[in-house]
């Protein structure tokens, strides 16, 4: 069953690179802050009439939630403003790249302190060659 998470969790990986080509075009026709604010109101849209249908019922308990929880929203919309500002600019592999080497240094420090309520798995010398690699990855990308 592990199997069909990644998969899930591939085929989001993917759908985060045509959202990339897509928002940056959007911003380029539109502009920046138009562009990241268009794509989170479509994605609000949609979102809403999704889980007015198939949610559980608990949306109003995010007022009872710690207030660090709802932060989520705000990074979300930096990552989208960020995306829509730079793959005009450097194209979407790079932006990506960049992206992933970003999550998996972060990631790693969450997993090593179990940040957040998550498993703690402690960063150790295999982990830190996979990040060197992805580093040489970002490198080659970005080379001309």
């Amino acid at each position: 069953m592990k199997w069909v998470w990644m998969l899930l969790a591939l085929t989001a990986g993917m759908a985060v690179s045509v959202q990339a080509g897509v928002n940056g075009g959007l911003g380029k026709r539109i502009g920046v802050l138009e562009g990241a604010f268009v794509s989170f109101l479509i994605g609000t849209i949609v979102l809403f009439l999704v889980q007015l249908f198939f949610g559980k019922g608990e949306l109003l308990a995010m007022f009872s939630t710690p207030k660090w929880q709802l932060t989520g929203g705000i990074l979300g919309a930096f990552y989208v403003f960020v995306m829509v500002l730079i793959v005009p600019k450097v194209g979407v592999a790079n932006s990506l790249a960049a992206v992933i080497a970003g999550q998996l240094v972060m990631s790693s420090i969450i997993d090593h302190f179990g940040l957040f309520g998550g498993q703690r798995i402690p960063f150790d010398m295999t982990r830190l060659a996979a990040i060197a690699c992805l580093f040489l990855a970002l490198w080659l990308f970005f080379r001309k």
